[in-house]
């Protein structure tokens, strides 16, 4: 009685499957319905090779979710003018089944049994599409899409049958935050996350953490991508690979940075880190005008950014699904522990929305998935809308996110790069204004080289702002020494 999954009948004969093991699964279940609790979250009707065995499942299931008793006389009246009921023996075959049902304490290994069966037809119907799809030349179906779909496919496979998801005990869930304590607890009462190399901004936000969405905003020209790349170089370059403390072998320090660059070549952005690493500014590396100095400085840093694990993808215009699925392959090839997004509003949603809101939304929540999928922080560069720049206090508050709402509502963290100094350089008096030139002069000595970080939501910790130094020349931020702090030595 097997489905032939519209194989010819030869192939459909050569499929893994153990009718046995459905017929002693399904016998358990009718004879007591308390076993479907404990196979439910493994086995569904979709797993059964025999359709008539799936049909008995279904049935069966829906009556015990209404808790109605699922039993040979009862599944009686749903199925006795089954065709394929009637010719194992109609009826009579249900009892048949919860007669020869074995031991109940056996029935997590068939349900396993028959799921990994399951997967493996699922496997083999996934490689003859694949073969079908890549044997017909068709212009409409490039083959990275067919690459890039048949990814999608196997790690949607993989990531069935995950039964130690749903409800935990508090008791783990306490096991796993006082985990997360001392690990912080251990490095002097520093970071749970990822250092992102920036001190203020550490004692902020406590890190990157695991499963977070971190959203960068700010107007064109505050610092959005040089924020974003010293981050990212800061996490690479720190790089180690070790023991964990829970005896896995992983990341213990820094990390493998993912960096989705949608709106600049991975030349121009390398040039950006390199550029910061060497302390050269990056027109200048362009042009190639160079003293020796800055040249041996130059080919130093790129020698030490050989080695770092920073990985860029700058294919324009990326859907969410493609994204997230180069994404898990990064992961399960090198690694990854960061993943930064530049920027948000150039990532395409999977489909057409009708509306711009719709599609922001399924791109927030795409990369809020991404982050607790592959237990990662996602860091999202987005931009504001022109209404800060109407305002006297040009400082961006929540409201000022583009699609505000979606943005807002997935993110765990909102931050707003601001710099000052960009503005008030643009209120610059002419020279005849000889009081105002100087009010202007030592308003723009105050600001030069600052910027600020503001934190206007964290899910698990305060608001505020945060300064740090800015160096133009070489796209660069890092911290800002207080006047307090300027005897104690470089941070």
């Amino acid at each position: 009685m097997a489905d032939g999954s519209n194989l010819p009948e030869a192939e459909a004969l050569t499929l893994p499957h153990n009718i046995e093991a459905e017929q002693a699964l399904l016998g358990a279940l009718l004879v007591n319905n308390d076993v479907y609790d404990r196979i439910a979250s493994l086995v569904g009707e979709q797993h059964f090779y025999d359709p008539v065995h799936a049909r008995i499942f279904e049935t069966a299931a829906r009556r015990i979710q209404k808790n109605a008793l699922a039993s040979p006389v009862t599944l009686k009246a749903f199925l006795e003018d089954d065709p394929g009921l009637q010719e194992l023996g109609g009826p009579a075959y249900l009892v048949r089944l919860a007669g020869a049902a074995t031991s109940l304490y056996s029935v997590k290994d068939y349900a396993q049994l028959i799921y990994d069966l399951a997967i493996r037809r699922d496997l083999i119907g996934i490689g003859q599409e694949i073969s079908l799809k890549a044997s017909n030349v068709d212009v409409e179906s490039e083959p990275k899409e067919q690459i890039v779909e048949a990814e999608q496919q196997l790690y949607k496979l993989g990531e069935q049958g995950n039964v130690d998801s749903g409800f935990q005990s508090f008791l783990k869930a306490v096991t796993d935050a006082v985990n997360v304590a001392n690990a912080a607890y251990q490095r002097d009462g520093g970071l749970a996350g990822i250092s992102t190399g920036l001190m203020d901004m550490d004692q902020k936000l406590g890190g990157l953490h695991p499963s977070d969405l971190l959203i960068l905003a700010g107007r064109p020209s505050m610092g959005k991508t040089s924020l974003a790349t010293n981050i990212a170089f800061n996490i690479a370059k720190k790089y180690k690979k070790g023991m964990r403390p829970d005896g896995t072998e992983g990341t213990i320090e820094g990390g493998v940075v993912g960096f989705y660059s949608l709106e600049m070549s991975a030349e121009q952005l390398a040039a950006r880190v390199l550029s910061e690493a060497s302390q050269v500014p990056s027109e200048q590396i362009r042009r190639g005008d160079m003293t020796e100095d800055e040249f041996r400085r130059f080919v130093e840093a790129a020698k030490t950014l050989e080695s770092c694990p920073l990985y860029i993808d700058d294919t324009a215009a990326l859907p969410i699904s493609q994204l997230a699925a180069r994404a898990r392959r990064l992961k399960r090839t090198h690694g990854l522990d960061v993943l930064i997004v530049d920027y948000l509003q150039l990532v395409r949603p999977a489909s057409a929305k009708d509306n711009r809101v719709n599609e922001v939304s399924e791109i927030t929540q795409g990369l809020k998935a991404i982050a607790k999928e592959l237990e990662i922080p996602v860091i999202a560069l987005s931009q504001l809308s022109r209404q800060v720049e109407s305002r006297d206090d040009k400082r961006p508050q929540l409201s000022d996110l583009r699609e505000s709402g979606s943005i807002e509502q997935d993110a765990d963290v909102v931050m707003f790069v601001f710099r000052e100094e960009y503005y008030v350089e643009r209120e610059k008096p002419s020279d005849d204004r000889i009081d105002e030139m100087m009010q202007w002069q030592e308003r723009m000595s105050n600001l030069h080289g600052k910027a600020e970080v503001i934190i206007g939501k964290q899910r698990h910790g305060p608001i505020g702002t945060i300064e740090l130094a800015f160096e133009g020349r070489f796209t660069r931020f890092s911290n800002l020494v207080k006047a307090y702090q300027a005897g104690a030595g470089e941070f």
